[in-house]
């Protein structure tokens, strides 16, 4: 059976069951390009309680049900899936081979789609919280849904300043809630100047079921309709940091015009890339990546499957 150490070598394999890595194998597939899927199950888009700027779903959709129309779609094209965290990727003479335990699977082309994990408060009811919109966790996504209501930026002072400043165009009641005693620059100044409003650090977030709220050392409880926190990200380029590709100052993956790292034959695609987080932008660069790969193998000239016609 393919990826149980055997001979087969697969035109591309494809890291990560998200909206990146879904694209890619459906673009490859219909390209008459053996493809397999190896998904951990961890999208980041599984958090997605409901997207309002996607396009094509007016009426919003949830990230779970977006990954299964998604998957729905490649497997319709005779994508292989297997349900698999890879532990590392190797190459020898120009063939990519991938590791899971004790499994392997060999491959022409590799496209890395295995995102961010973004780092989320070490409480149990953060899932609730996310559920619900209390918790929010991408404001280019959803600030819109948060206009003209209070809300909180949680996390380091010198990281959330910014973030304050891009939320106070959708509404005048922001608030940072800093866990540290950075006192700031220049941009925080201009952050007050602007009405953004800065908390006492160190206060505890809670969650009441419906709404999050940030405690002070004198016990005042400051509530919000959404809070943002702002924790960083835990990058999932490991698996290829033998290989030597070139990352960013914030561990993210560079490629060229064409999804493609310092590493020949090995692309990157969505969140694990610098650049905008987007399920849009992951979704084009992932029809870019799968197109250039396409290209760059070897030519296979479709054979006749005439039936009953004759010459």
């Amino acid at each position: 059976m393919p990826g149980s150490n055997d001979e087969e070598i697969t035109d591309a394999i494809v890291i990560g069951g998200g909206p990146a890595g879904l694209t890619a194998a459906t673009y490859l597939r219909r390209f008459h390009r053996s493809c397999l899927v190896l998904d951990s199950g961890h999208s980041r888009a599984r958090w997605i309680p409901e997207s309002n700027n996607c396009p094509g779903f007016p009426n919003g959709v949830s990230g779970v049900e977006l990954l299964r129309r998604m998957r729905q779609q490649a497997d319709e094209f005779g994508t292989r899936f297997e349900s698999e965290a890879v532990d590392q990727v190797g190459l020898a003479q120009g063939v990519f081979t991938l590791s899971a335990g004790s499994r392997s699977w060999r491959a022409h082309r590799v496209i890395l789609a295995t995102g961010i994990a973004d780092r989320l408060p070490s409480a149990p009811w953060v899932e609730e919280a996310v559920a619900c919109h209390a918790l929010r966790l991408c404001s280019i996504c959803d600030a819109y849904e948060a206009s003209d209501s209070r809300i909180g930026i949680y996390g380091l002072l010198a990281d959330i300043v910014t973030h304050g400043m891009f939320l106070r165009t959708f509404t005048d009641q922001v608030f940072l809630l800093p866990v540290d005693r950075y006192q700031g620059g220049m941009a925080l100044l201009e952050a007050k100047a602007a009405g953004v409003r800065v908390l006492e650090h160190g206060g505890t977030l809670g969650f009441d079921g419906s709404r999050c709220n940030y405690t002070l050392e004198d016990g005042t409880v400051e509530k919000f309709d959404s809070v943002y926190p702002f924790l960083g990200a835990r990058k999932n380029a490991g698996i290829v940091a033998n290989l030597g590709p070139a990352l960013s100052d914030d561990g993210e993956l560079l490629v060229d015009r064409q999804q493609m790292t310092t590493v020949p034959g090995l692309y990157a695609i969505g969140d694990i890339v610098s650049g905008l987080n987007q399920i849009s932008v992951a979704v084009g660069q992932a029809a870019v990546a799968a197109t250039h790969l396409h290209n760059g193998l070897p030519f296979e000239p479709r054979a006749s499957r005439a039936s009953g016609k004759s010459a």
